[in-house]
């Protein structure tokens, strides 16, 4: 990638974001209901043990250890809790099967959308003991 290639992924990446949140806005205020706004929790966490396993394990690239493990599994639990507490709202009849819809769809926009922002800047030499 060049400077202008960054600088392009970015802009598509941060447009991606916010057809995501669009439709997790989308399906709080069509239905009037904002219980399934929690889901942030999840989009803010979900980057969380992917970036502590790169900071202490140098790269996710090499073999594997135990670390990497443990945050690719919590990774995946906080995913998969952000695509299930839509679900259980609607089975409870706390949001309709309408929101529910608008706030997955968000969700899968926004996980592919932290997906590629580590398939593309996560081959980068970063130093992030200089933060």
């Amino acid at each position: 990638f060049t400077w202008l290639g960054y600088a392009t992924a970015l802009i598509a990446l941060a447009f991606s974001a916010a057809i995501g949140i669009t439709f997790l806005v989308l399906g709080c205020a069509l239905f009037q209901n904002w219980w399934p706004m929690f889901v942030l929790f999840f989009y803010f966490l979900s980057p969380v043990p992917t970036v502590i396993a790169r900071r202490l394990s140098g790269s996710l690239d090499s073999s594997s250890s135990a670390l990497i493990e443990l945050c690719i599994f919590l990774t995946v639990g906080i995913v998969i809790s952000a695509i299930g507490l839509p679900v259980v709202l609607a089975r409870t009849s706390v949001i309709q099967w309408g929101a529910c819809g608008l706030v997955l769809a968000g969700n899968v926009v926004v996980f592919l959308t932290i997906l590629g922002y580590f398939f593309v800047f996560g081959n980068e030499d970063l130093d992030y003991s200089s933060w």
